[in-house]
C-alpha cells in the first residue's frame, strides 16, 4: 500500500463520514473507503451506510492520521468559501464549550470555527482578530473601526486549540509556545483573496493571536473616498502633482496611514511613472507598484532598501515609515534629489513632524527646501444612521467644544445593522500644511512646534484637527464621547 495516497471528496455527506473517521481516497485512480486499524463503533456504523458502495482499504494509524489531515485540509480550504453550509457559529460555540477539543476526531469543528471567524470578520469589516488566553477561559475579539468587541468567551482548552489550527495554516510551530512566532496566509472568501499576518506571543497563562486582515489593492479607497474634507482633499492633490518633495503623513497608531499613503500612491499615474514602496509589512498589493517588503534578517532594512530603490530610476517613492535617522537622511536626499518621498512619521499633530525630523538629524535647512507638505490625521468612527439618538448637549459639552446652546447632538444607541455598538463605518479627519516659502523660513529660523503652530493660526487658512471634529460633532456624524476618544484637544 502506498504511503500517501490522493485524498477523494466528490462523496454525498462527507461532513458525516468524516466525522465518524470514515476517509475517503483515491487508489489505482478508483474511490475507497479508508478505516484504520482497531475501528471504533461510530467508525464501523459510518461503514455500513455506505452499503458497499466503496472498496474498503484499512490503514495503520500514522498513514490514516495522514490522510485525514489531508481531507481536512480540503475542506477547510472549502469552507472558507461557504461556510454558511456548516453548523451556524453559535452551534459550533456551543460544541466548543462543551466537548474536549484536544482529540484528533473533533478537529473538524475547530476548523469549521476558525473558518467561521474568518467570514465573520470580512463580514463586519473587522481589521483584526485578537484570541486571547487566561487563567480558566479566553476570549476571541474582533476590531471594528478601531475598537475591539467581544465575540465569544471560551473555554482554555479551545482556545488553544484554536490558536493550533491558526498555526497550521500559518506555517508556523505548533510545538513550539515559548516564543514568539509570525507567520503569513491567504485565505478567500467569497471570491475575494484577503492576506492575514499572524503574530503569536507567549502570556502567562497560554499564547495569545493577533491575525491583522489585508485588504487586496482593488479595495484600497481612492483619495475622495477617505473623508476629508473638501478643503484638505483639494490640498493634497495639488501636493501629489509635485514631481519632486517630501510628503509626510503623521498620526499615531491605527490612525490610517498607510491607507492615506496608498491612496496617494492611487491617484498618481501609474502609467507614466516607476513607483517603488519599501514597506514592513507590505500591508496591500497594488497593481502597477514595485513594493519591497523589509527583511532585517538578511539586512534588507527601510535604509538599505531605499539606496537600492535610488539606483533603479523611481519617480515616486513611499517608505512605509520613517524609523531611524539613517532613513530619515536617504528620503530627504531623495527628495532634493529629483525624487518625490511620501512616508509617515509617528507625531500628534502636522507641526510636530518638523521638530522631529530635525531631532533626527536632519538640518532645518534642509528640512525647510525638501518639505512640500504635510498631513496630520485620525478615523472617527460615523454614529449609525440607523439608531443614533438625538439629545441636548450638557453645560460640560458646551464648554468643552464650544458649541452654540441651541445645537441638538446625537448618541449611539446599538441595533442590528450596527452590531449592537452603535457606530457603522469610520471617516478620515485631517490638518494640513502646505510648507510654502514664508512657512520654510519658519522652519529654517529654528521655531519650535508651538511657535510654528501659532504662526500657522495667525497667518495662513490652516484649520486645526479640533475644528474637524467639531463639525463632525455638530453636524450629527459623530458623538461626543468618540470625539474625545479621538484626543485631539489642544492640537
Amino acid at each position: 500500500m502506498e504511503a500517501t495516497l490522493p485524498i477523494y471528496t466528490e462523496v454525498e455527506n462527507l461532513d458525516f463520514y468524516l466525522k465518524n473517521g470514515l476517509l475517503f481516497c483515491l487508489y489505482h485512480e478508483e474511490p475507497h473507503a479508508v478505516i484504520r486499524e482497531n475501528p471504533d463503533a461510530n467508525m464501523l456504523n459510518a461503514l455500513s451506510h455506505l452499503a458497499g458502495k466503496f472498496p474498503l482499504i484499512v490503514l495503520e494509524s500514522e498513514s490514516y492520521n495522514k490522510l485525514k489531515s489531508q481531507l481536512l485540509e480540503a475542506k477547510s480550504e472549502e469552507g472558507i468559501g461557504g461556510i454558511e453550509g456548516y453548523e451556524t457559529t453559535e452551534e459550533i460555540e456551543t460544541f466548543l464549550q462543551n466537548e474536549d477539543l484536544l482529540t484528533s476526531e473533533d478537529s473538524a469543528p475547530i476548523i469549521r470555527y476558525v473558518n467561521s471567524l474568518f467570514l465573520q470578520a470580512v463580514k463586519r469589516r473587522a481589521t483584526d482578530i485578537h484570541i486571547e488566553t487566561f487563567e480558566y477561559e479566553g476570549d476571541v475579539r474582533f476590531r471594528i473601526d478601531g475598537v475591539l468587541n467581544r465575540i465569544a468567551t471560551l473555554k482554555k482548552g479551545a482556545i488553544g486549540s484554536i490558536i493550533n489550527r491558526i498555526k497550521v495554516i500559518s506555517n508556523l510551530d505548533i510545538s513550539e509556545t515559548r516564543i514568539p512566532q509570525d507567520g503569513r496566509t491567504k485565505i478567500t472568501i467569497a471570491g475575494a483573496s484577503v492576506d492575514v499576518r499572524v503574530s503569536i506571543l507567549p502570556t502567562y497563562y497560554g499564547e495569545k493571536a493577533v491575525l491583522r486582515l489585508l485588504m487586496k489593492g482593488e479595495s484600497i479607497p481612492s483619495l475622495q473616498e477617505l473623508g476629508f474634507s473638501e478643503e484638505v482633499y483639494t490640498k493634497l492633490r495639488a501636493l501629489l502633482k509635485h514631481s519632486y518633495g517630501m510628503i509626510l503623513i503623521t498620526g499615531p497608531t491605527g490612525s490610517g496611514k498607510s491607507t492615506t499613503l496608498h491612496s496617494f500612491l492611487k491617484e498618481i499615474d501609474h502609467e507614466h511613472y516607476n513607483i517603488i514602496t519599501v514597506e514592513d509589512p507590505v500591508e496591500y498589493n497594488a497593481d502597477g507598484i514595485n513594493q519591497i517588503q523589509v527583511n532585517e534578517k538578511v539586512n534588507l532594512t527601510f535604509s538599505e532598501a531605499l539606496r537600492s530603490i535610488l539606483r533603479q530610476d523611481p519617480d515616486v517613492i513611499m517608505v512605509g515609515e520613517m524609523r531611524d535617522k539613517e532613513t530619515a537622511k536617504i528620503a530627504t536626499q531623495a527628495a532634493m534629489t529629483g525624487h518625490l518621498l511620501l512616508s509617515t512619521l509617528h507625531t500628534n499633530s502636522a507641526a510636530a513632524a518638523i521638530p522631529r525630523l530635525i531631532d533626527m538629524g536632519i538640518d532645518p535647512f534642509l528640512v525647510s527646501s525638501t518639505l512640500i507638505g504635510i498631513l496630520a490625521q485620525r478615523l472617527v468612527r460615523l454614529l449609525c444612521p440607523h439608531c443614533k439618538t438625538p439629545y441636548q448637549p450638557t453645560d460640560e459639552d458646551i464648554r468643552y467644544f464650544n458649541l452654540p446652546h441651541d445645537v441638538t447632538l446625537y448618541a449611539p444607541k446599538g441595533c442590528e445593522k450596527c452590531s449592537g455598538t452603535g457606530y457603522m463605518g469610520r471617516r478620515a479627519i485631517g490638518e494640513i500644511i502646505i510648507v510654502d516659502e514664508t512657512f520654510a523660513a519658519q522652519i529654517k529660523s529654528g521655531a519650535d512646534e508651538q511657535q510654528l503652530r501659532r504662526y500657522l493660526l495667525e497667518n495662513t487658512d490652516f484649520k486645526p484637527m479640533f475644528d474637524a471634529l467639531r463639525d463632525m460633532v455638530m453636524a450629527g456624524e459623530t458623538s461626543i464621547p468618540e470625539a474625545i476618544r479621538i484626543g485631539v484637544k489642544g492640537l
